[in-house]
């Protein structure tokens, strides 16, 4: 079995063997979507085809829509030409379930897919045909919050957004460059309408989203490479939108355990392809069954009937709510916090850290008794209910591969949404007292302790990538298991505003973590003493 339209043209093998294939004319579905398309998708991940095609996909198999959708990637473009165009844009979609059934889904919504380089004539003219067509209702992203950014870690300007600023929007090299320099096409053609749709797993999307291209816009105007009714163009919400929304599924890398069930079934192809840029992809993707998507219901230009295959349009207000209880307190924390003690303990998958009564009752903690205290339920979605699936569905599925060394990336990034906030509520609540918070303090001097890339045994392991780990780092260099009074090396790092949303020693946590800290680095075996010790 082949994964190509002339592969798929004998529809029955695939179905004896349990695929669920396209109930649509893919040909005709092409032609409309390229003649007329509405949804653009930036981003051509393993969440994208796991989630928003497979959304559009819905949409075409009940008839609620005759168009799917059209992909770019701006980041690694061999994903397109390795993966998408040798497939004819098809991907599979295996869905793993608790219980341990697998579906297998062959995803046909791509209609197009192209490749976000200014520096390809044909590639950057199509795109822009594209913004230019009146029918195009919405663009979405899955890029990354680091994709939203126009500056490094230090606060400096990036090289290739300082020129691009000067240069204008001819033939922009930054990835948001390229994105406004498409939307100043779109005003070019008659200032359409249009929504900016981020659906990255970052606080308040929309405004970074609508933040960088702003300020392309307004550069251009202000140097005279744009015209001067562009910046008002981006400004007008009217006209362009950047709604904010959350969403929610985990998609780990394609796993060898799936592409062993694949190769059973006779599909060939499924070598995956590892680009020049360290992209590791594949024909098909692995997710779990449970997915949200709540967005803000905010399209100028109208949208597709996406609530037909369960997306939540509401508010900006319900959807901020939504944010804060999964990313702040009852998802986003728990993974941060099985990622780092997993490593520390030599787990290879999240799913096992969830047998562990330590790590176990640690979230159960973090989540029940320390973070829902501070949700404000969205109506939308019941609290309660969304951590009982994460603790006792989601992150406990055994056919999940995913890992808390993945999970552990950018670790510096997440901290201060995913527990800062919470400590900011028990601040701001005088009915809370921050002091009532012991294991979020737990959590980040399990942090500290990562960070000196020794595991709970005395071994060396390789940290995770994240762009402040060089500095960080140093916060901790030079401290050995059973060193004495080394801990307090790290307390200057804990005054950190950027890395944990507030100054620790400000409520006095900084002692606190600084304490548990000590525990953790007395020797061999005192990460596991230490959990046991504060999760009775």
């Amino acid at each position: 079995m082949e994964l190509t339209e002339k592969g798929l043209a004998s529809g029955s093998e695939w179905e004896s063997k349990g695929y669920q294939l396209p109930r649509y004319d893919r040909k005709a579905m092409v032609e409309a979507t390229r003649a007329n398309p509405t949804w653009i998708h930036f981003g051509a991940g393993n969440i994208f085809r796991a989630f928003q095609a497979n959304l559009a996909q819905e949409l075409l198999n009940s008839g609620a829509s005759s168009r799917g959708l059209i992909v770019a990637e701006g980041f690694d473009y061999e994903i397109v030409e390795k993966m998408y165009r040798p497939h004819d844009n098809y991907s599979v979609l295996v869905t793993l379930k608790a219980d341990g059934k697998v579906d297998k889904t062959v995803v046909g919504s791509i209609a197009e897919s192209c490749i976000l380089d200014s520096a390809n004539q044909a590639e950057y003219r199509r795109l822009k045909e594209i913004f230019g067509r009146g029918s195009l209702q919405m663009v979405t992203f899955t890029i990354t919050e680091k994709g939203y950014s126009l500056v490094n870690g230090k606060g400096e300007l990036l090289p290739a957004v300082e020129e691009d600023y000067l240069a204008g929007p001819k033939a922009p090299k930054s990835y948001m460059g390229k994105v406004a320099s498409l939307l100043y096409a779109r005003y070019e053609s008659g200032a359409k309408p249009i929504a900016m749709v981020s659906t990255d797993n970052c606080s308040h999307n929309g405004d970074k989203l609508c933040a960088a291209i702003s300020a392309f816009a307004r550069e251009w105007t202000k140097n005279g490479r744009a015209e001067a009714g562009f910046y008002d163009y981006i400004s007008d919400k009217s006209r362009v939108s950047f709604p904010w929304s959350m969403i929610d599924k985990i998609t780990p890398r394609p796993d060898v355990s799936v592409e062993k069930i694949l190769r059973e079934d006779n599909l060939s192809g499924l070598d995956p392809v590892v680009t020049s840029r360290k992209t590791w992809v594949a024909p098909f993707v692995n997710a779990e069954e449970t997915q949200y998507l709540v967005i803000e219901d905010s399209f100028p230009n109208g949208r597709p009937k996406l609530e037909q295959a369960g997306v939540i349009f509401t508010e900006r207000e319900t959807v901020d709510k939504v944010e804060k209880m999964k990313v702040c307190t009852c998802l986003n924390p728990l993974h941060t916090a099985l990622a780092v003690y997993g490593c520390l303990l030599g787990y290879q998958k999240i799913s096992d850290e969830m047998k562990d009564p330590q790590l176990r009752a640690m979230v159960e903690i973090i989540g029940y008794k320390e973070g829902l205290p501070v949700v404000v339920n969205p109506g939308v979605l019941d609290p309660r209910e969304f951590i009982d699936t994460v603790l006792k569905v989601r992150i406990p599925n055994p056919f999940m591969p995913d890992t808390p060394q993945r999970i552990a990336t950018d670790t510096s990034q997440k901290l201060a949404i995913r527990f800062g906030e919470t400590i900011k509520r028990y601040i701001e609540d005088p009915s809370l007292n921050v002091s009532d918070l012991k294991l979020i303090p737990l959590v980040f001097a399990g942090w500290l302790r990562y960070l000196m890339a020794v595991d709970d045994e005395g071994r060396a392991f390789e940290l995770s990538p994240d762009p402040l780990l060089a500095s960080v780092s140093k916060y901790v260099e030079g401290i050995r298991l059973g060193d004495r009074n080394a801990a307090s090396k790290a307390a200057p790092l804990l005054t950190n505003v950027q890395i944990f949303g507030l100054d620790l020693s400000s409520v006095g946590m900084d002692k606190t973590v600084i304490s548990y800290f000590e525990e953790l680095i007395a020797g061999p075996g005192a990460i596991r003493a230490t959990l046991e010790k504060y999760t009775a």
